[in-house]
């Protein structure tokens, strides 16, 4: 019996990086878990881990800001596991300039899929939850729910060039107190682990070339200097950046019962760097 068997988890980009950590993770202590990414095979390879090693996981695919994509989430866990426990936002990317270089498709589309995407996914799972709570509440067994928003250090001290990613992250700070206001009397705690330095695709420093991802048809300069990169680790009082199995491992502290009186917070995953 793992901590978390039984509990429905919905985790939104989980096809590669922190996300798919999390979602192994969340299915490696019983979560039956509904994946999600912008593309079908990432999506797949992580169902694909999480079932052959055991663990119950289905593909959601498709783009976090897509009009009616939260609804279509949150449906996809009601109708293959019949309920909804746990919910992780963690989908975005990064597109940085400074502030006289950056369009309004910059801003608008960094702060669409940071902050709006998840805004819409717990709109769409708040009647699922809330019906749970009155049921519960009506002889039941009481669940503790849970929301883990995906926040960062920049959201926090802000970051220069990353004007809207620093905005959005800030904004899920305050999503997440809101929430955790309103949702306290269903038994849902909210909560945000904001990440410092974590190694993934977007911030591997490039070989020689500039690295790019495909997000939706646009072409994302992605990676970080080498020489800046080692600066930052340089900071960071553990002396590296962490992993994305680490950074899962925050996730998860948020999700299990020991953290059931913790509701409104923000944790630094960050290996005690400070910006």
């Amino acid at each position: 019996m793992g901590t978390l068997t039984d509990k429905v988890a919905i985790v939104s980009g989980s096809g590669r990086g922190i996300g798919r950590e999390v979602a192994v993770k969340l299915a490696a202590e019983g979560a039956r878990v509904v994946v999600n990414d912008l593309d079908e095979g990432p999506a797949k390879e992580t169902v694909e881990e999480i079932t052959s090693s055991g663990g119950e996981a289905v593909a959601c695919i498709g783009s976090v800001t897509e009009t009616g994509f939260g609804e279509r989430f949150v449906q996809a866990a009601v109708d293959t596991y019949g309920g909804l426990d746990i919910v992780v936002n963690n989908a975005g990317y990064t597109w940085d300039s400074v502030i006289q270089k950056m369009s309004d498709e910059q801003w608008e589309a960094i702060l669409e899929v940071h902050l709006t995407a998840p805004f819409r996914i717990l709109r769409a799972a708040q009647p699922v939850i809330s019906a749970a709570a009155r049921r519960e509440a009506g002889g039941g067994t009481p669940v503790c729910r849970k929301v883990v928003n995906i926040s960062s250090l920049a959201g926090i001290g802000g970051n220069a060039g990353q004007a809207n990613y620093a905005a959005a992250k800030a904004g899920i700070v305050g999503l997440t107190r809101t929430l955790a206001k309103e949702w306290g009397r269903y038994n849902v705690t909210v909560n945000a682990v904001a990440f410092g330095l974590i190694t993934t695709r977007l911030t591997e420093a490039a070989a020689g070339e500039t690295a790019t991802i495909d997000v939706q048809g646009r072409q994302i300069k992605v990676g970080v200097n080498r020489a800046l990169l080692d600066a930052t680790e340089r900071l960071v009082p553990l002396g590296r950046a962490g992993t994305p199995t680490e950074a899962a491992g925050a996730v998860y502290l948020l999700c299990i019962p020991e953290s059931d009186y913790i509701s409104g917070e923000t944790i630094v995953c960050g290996g005690g760097l400070v910006l």
